[in-house]
């Protein structure tokens, strides 16, 4: 059995696979431009219809005992590990991931996540409170409702099922809202698998679509969370509509996270570690590294070997398992980035590597000399870019790395263990790698960032699940009626 036969095409998942009502679309592989399916696609009047069909069936769910849901759970981790080449396979052609990158999405996040979300069902959900009065007082989680999940592009499996699998173990209904350039890794194989896992129908909805769609999502009265990963700017705008209905959202954000490279580690290992965070999957992820921050004793010898690192790297189609850069998502992506290096030398970097493009194949840069003012250094790049600035002193690096409005991850490369977590004390990060670089993930660790990076940890671990998708009733029971002055 394959996951995605042709009987989705062209068509979005609300209720059974049904044609959205803004048509259908072109899925295209980024690496060669081809067709690869028809996708259906959504419009806000979908979005409606799916609420209220999600809030009906939502109830029913929610009223399952939790082995029940912790059932169908598992029953879709197996289905991410039966499935997984097929998977990977889409993610490749239409992400633009190496098989690398791919497998992890596939295996060591998508059926891991779902594992925690079947644990997850079965986490106690309250406490029992003191009282000064005759009677039995407790905190309990109830499920919010019906979540809304809108997903990016770059990572379209982890970054959707981390919030669809929690919320639907603690039995909420989902609409989610995959970018519409990675709709089918991003929403329809979700899709498919819950719908051979045995979720019951109507539970779980998928909706491709563009601005409108996550808007009407965000302005739905049945819609009571949303999960947004995703830009700042767009993370801001999407906080202050839900904040006008009085409506929870969860943002994970922007990055421009610093790599501190102390006088006293290993070059050459450092240099292999920046080089990951920078470059993997062409730097296309919220917590790359984007800014190295060399100890001035060593930053010559550093950004050498970066660039000798980023000129090995061999860039093209990730269907070629040689390949370990693959392309950019789009024109305007390439051409952002283009102009954020290009901007940099203006301004007075010099490219040590890289610089270049074919298509949407971008090259690894390095870049040195550079200004703190230089827009591959200030802003987030999205991109494979490698920005390094030495430092003379820990206060200097401190003082560099927090210089930032966002805050999502920080790694610090030393020998001495303690003096890292003490640098890492002195800047806000939601995320800390000392000894490794910007870019971690697991299931069961709190992910999230703080300032323009995000509201914090709201993805990963049972505490932040909890939070973020049920909400917190207090109940008390007494035997007998109480006596009251009226």
């Amino acid at each position: 059995m394959t996951l995605l036969d042709a009987h989705w095409q062209g068509r979005i998942c609300s209720g059974g696979w049904v044609p959205g009502s803004g048509g259908t679309y072109d899925a295209v592989e980024p690496a060669t431009g081809a067709t690869l399916a028809q996708v259906g696609e959504a419009t806000p009047a979908d979005v409606a219809k799916a609420a209220a069909m999600a809030r009906d069936a939502q109830r029913e769910w929610a009223a399952q005992p939790y082995d029940q849901r912790a059932r169908v759970l598992r029953r879709a981790a197996r289905l991410f590990e039966d499935h997984g080449d097929e998977i990977d396979e889409w993610l490749v052609r239409e992400s633009g991931a190496t098989r690398a990158f791919a497998r992890f999405q596939t295996r060591a996040v998508g059926a891991e996540e779902c594992h925690e979300a079947a644990a997850l069902a079965a986490h106690p959900y309250g406490e029992l409170l003191r009282s000064g009065q005759p009677r039995l007082s407790m905190a309990r989680r109830v499920p919010a409702g019906v979540v809304g999940v809108i997903s990016p592009f770059n990572a379209p499996i982890i970054l959707s099922i981390r919030a669809i699998a929690p919320a639907l173990a603690l039995g909420n209904a989902v609409l989610a809202k995959p970018d519409p350039r990675t709709a089918v890794c991003g929403g329809v194989l979700l899709a498919r698998i819950f719908e051979e896992a045995g979720l019951p129908e109507g539970l779980f909805h998928v909706l491709p679509g563009g601005a409108d769609v996550g808007a009407a999502l965000v302005e739905d009265p049945l819609v009571r969370v949303i999960a947004f990963t995703g830009s700042t700017a767009a993370g801001r705008r999407i906080a202050a509509a839900a904040g006008e209905r009085l409506k929870r959202v969860h943002l994970e954000l922007g990055g421009n996270s610093a790599l501190i490279v102390l006088a006293d580690a290993d070059v050459e290992k450092a240099v292999s570690v920046g080089a990951f965070g920078s470059f993997n999957h062409s730097g296309q992820i919220c917590m790359a590294t984007g800014r190295h921050l060399v100890a001035a004793e060593i930053a010559d010898d550093y950004a050498a070997a970066l660039a000798e690192h980023a000129a090995g790297l061999t860039v093209g189609d990730p269907a070629r398992d040689d390949v370990a850069l693959g392309p950019l998502i789009d024109a305007g992506q390439r051409d952002k980035v283009h102009a954020l290096v290009t901007g940099s030398a203006e301004a007075g970097a010099k490219i040590a590597a890289g610089g270049t493009y074919a298509d949407l194949f971008y090259r690894p840069t390095v870049l040195t000399s550079v200004p703190l003012t230089a827009p591959a250094y200030a802003q987030e790049v999205f991109g494979p870019v490698a920005p390094v600035v030495p430092f003379s002193t820990v206060d200097e690096a401190v003082r560099l790395a927090g210089g930032t409005e966002y805050g999502l991850s920080l790694g610090i490369l030393t020998r001495d263990v303690a003096r890292g977590l003490a640098v890492a004390d002195r800047i806000p990060s939601g995320l800390v790698h000392v000894n490794d670089q910007t870019v971690n993930d697991e299931a069961l660790a709190p992910f999230g960032g703080v300032g323009a990076s995000g509201t914090g940890s709201r993805h990963g671990g049972a505490q932040a699940n909890l939070e973020a998708f049920t909400e917190t009733q207090w109940v008390t029971v007494r035997g007998d009626l109480p006596q009251y002055p009226f």
